[in-house]
């Protein structure tokens, strides 16, 4: 994999940097916000070598990278400014379009994401400090012990100001006003007031002191309003003074109005959340537990587990402690479980060898590739997975297991979860690992059949007539539209030419119509118009793809005749479109005659006549 141009690529295949209004990373996945959700090219993304799938949700854009994301994220900053605070605050923010609750999770990822790394280490180390202390291997005021807590400790006590960067460069506002703010609530002075319980006031207007160190909601919701001042006042403030009048007018308002109001409003609302799931868990801890770790891994494939991340944090803050985390646990190791379970089922050496690469990032925490490539694929090793967790999850919730720092579930943050029902998490990780391995097994699945075997040949499909195709031929694939025929390797789209969708050979077309070019049935087609894929009565995948990003087009200028799991005959009409409108509008018009799964046939000839009518031998396969 070439990082460098892989990052290039989905760059381009996005719509460009001006079509990026943000984007982050987690372990897996870079996360975008796009001004234009249309303009990326997903299909050519996934089609990327080192993409391992997409997901559109919850407000964003996800390219599934795996392990080596954070490369790839690090590699844009080198030719965009897309990680700089500059980029951020100097575009106008983008007009929201989705849900409500998928904006939500937008913010919230791009506000938590950038700190988990982080996170996790220092909850790590704290964890390991407390067993070393409970095992009596170091004394709490050894200095030793001292310069290690602090290590372990700094990142949570300071939460407001990395919560300040964070949601600063979300919202687009300037980042050293939002930290100057952060700092001036846990400033030590501060802290003395609160300290001391005297009464403070702001010219006369009373003030509620609160301790504002490893805080979560007062920092976001002061730093969401000083960036909607900060455009305000931009807009009134000459460019002259801006850089001088416009911070000071926030701090002189924004630091008394986060002490009076937002911050006191702040920390009740975590206190109440808190309360909320603490109320929950003591209902029925097993079946609050068993719930969410069955629905864990499905948040995820949605990117809805980025609502819950606040929830942890603030838990944490306000409880020392969050029974939800540990509930999450279950989950990953279920996954990697169900992944094992594969690897010794599989007879595909593909797959085998796939099931066995996740499996261990699976145990590290990175769940993705082996839900993605793995467990979703084959469907019913996920759901061997999801009823795995669940139990697991319900040993953990009645053990009162709990996690005192955040972090990706995994074999290095276990350290994280010791204490009160340190036992009970381990019995309920075996438990769903060796469970889901086990009902993998012997529930079984389709298994894929080997790419290196012969070509299957498909049924025939129902009252159809099989192409007649001399002996020894596999295929003849037809002339889908008369025109001149170009080698793929001409297509000016990296995604054709490379060859990473498969084999064939693109004809730049004279008229409007595309006719089948075997005898099969429609297995994909588009809103757009633009292409279809047909699986041949003896099983070529073709693949018709008129013009290069018509896609955007919308479905303008294309009429589709026929629809999926439709039957079609060779030469029966399946599109027309406007050749003349769509060159107008600046595309290209040249089609791409693809055969998907060409790599099972050890034969592939290409006509060698510079012009195609439609009907003529196009492609031979054997």
């Amino acid at each position: 994999m070439n990082i460098k141009s892989l990052a290039e690529e989905i760059i381009r295949l996005v719509g460009g940097e001006a079509n990026v209004e943000t984007v982050v990373h987690c372990a897996t996945r870079l996360r975008f916000s796009l001004r234009d959700k249309s303009k990326a090219d997903v299909a050519a993304i996934e089609n990327l070598d080192g993409v391992i799938t997409t997901v559109t949700g919850s407000g964003q854009f996800q390219v599934v990278i795996g392990n080596r994301v954070a490369e790839v994220y690090r590699e844009l900053g080198n030719f965009t400014a897309l990680l700089e605070d500059s980029h951020h605050h100097a575009q106008k923010p983008a007009k929201r379009s989705g849900s409500r609750v998928g904006h939500l999770i937008d913010i919230v990822s791009a506000i938590f994401t950038p700190l988990l790394g982080a996170m996790a280490a220092a909850g790590v180390l704290k964890g390991l400090l407390n067993i070393a202390t409970s095992q009596g291997w170091m004394v709490k005021t050894e200095s030793t012990y001292i310069i290690l807590q602090a290590a372990s400790d700094s990142l949570f006590y300071f939460l407001p100001i990395m919560l300040a960067i964070t949601t600063a460069r979300k919202f687009q506002g300037n980042v050293f006003v939002a930290v100057s703010i952060a700092g001036a609530l846990i400033y030590p002075s501060m802290i003395d007031l609160f300290t001391r319980q005297v009464e403070v006031t702001f010219f006369g207007i009373p003030v509620v002191m609160m301790k504002y160190t490893s805080t979560v909601v007062p920092i976001i919701f002061s730093v969401y309003v000083m960036c909607h001042l900060e455009r305000l006042f931009d807009k009134f403030i000459h460019e002259t003074v801006r850089s001088i009048i416009t911070p000071f007018l926030l701090l002189v308002i924004m630091v008394p109005l986060t002490l009076i109001t937002l911050g006191p409003v702040g920390i009740y609302t975590s206190e109440a959340a808190a309360g909320v799931f603490v109320a929950i868990f003591s209902y029925n801890p097993i079946i609050a537990s068993a719930l969410f770790a069955a629905l864990w891994q499905v948040f995820v494939i949605f990117g809805m587990h980025w609502a819950f991340t606040p929830v942890i944090i603030n838990d944490i803050t306000v409880l020392g402690r969050s029974t939800l985390k540990a509930s999450t646990v279950p989950a990953v190791f279920a996954q990697a479980g169900a992944v094992l379970g594969v690897m010794f089922k599989t007879k595909n050496k593909k797959m085998k060898a796939l099931a066995g690469s996740t499996f261990i990032t699976a145990l590290f925490g990175i769940t993705e590739p082996a839900v993605y490539g793995v467990t979703l694929k084959l469907k019913k090793p996920f759901v061997c997975a999801v009823i795995a967790a669940a139990v697991g999850g319900g040993v953990v919730g009645y053990s009162n297991s709990a996690a005192i720092s955040t972090g990706i579930p995994s074999l290095l943050t276990l350290p994280i979860f010791y204490g009160e029902g340190f036992g009970g998490l381990i019995l309920g990780i075996v438990i769903s690992f060796v469970m889901a391995a086990v009902l993998t097994y012997i529930v079984g699945f389709d298994d894929p059949v080997e790419e290196s075997a012969a070509a299957p040949v498909a049924k025939p499909s129902p009252s159809r007539p099989v192409i007649a195709v001399p002996t020894g031929v596999a295929e003849q694939i037809m002339v889908p539209v008369a025109g001149r025929v170009i080698a793929l390797e001409e297509v000016n789209d990296k995604v054709f030419s490379s060859g990473v969708v498969g084999d064939g050979i693109a004809i730049q077309p004279v008229n409007g119509q595309v006719y089948s070019p075997v005898n099969g049935i429609v297995t994909a087609t588009f809103d757009s118009g633009h292409a279809l894929q047909i699986l041949s009565d003896h099983g070529a995948e073709v693949l018709i793809h008129i013009g290069l990003d018509t896609v955007q087009l919308n479905g303008e200028h294309y009429v589709m005749h026929v629809k999926e799991n439709q039957c079609v005959k060779q030469g029966d009409l399946l599109i027309e479109f406007d050749l003349e409108a769509i060159g107008q509008a600046g595309y290209d018009t040249i089609t791409p005659v693809i055969i998907t799964n060409s790599e099972q046939y050890k034969g592939f000839h290409k006509t060698r006549q510079p012009d195609a009518i439609a009907g003529d031998v196009l492609l031979t396969l054997s």
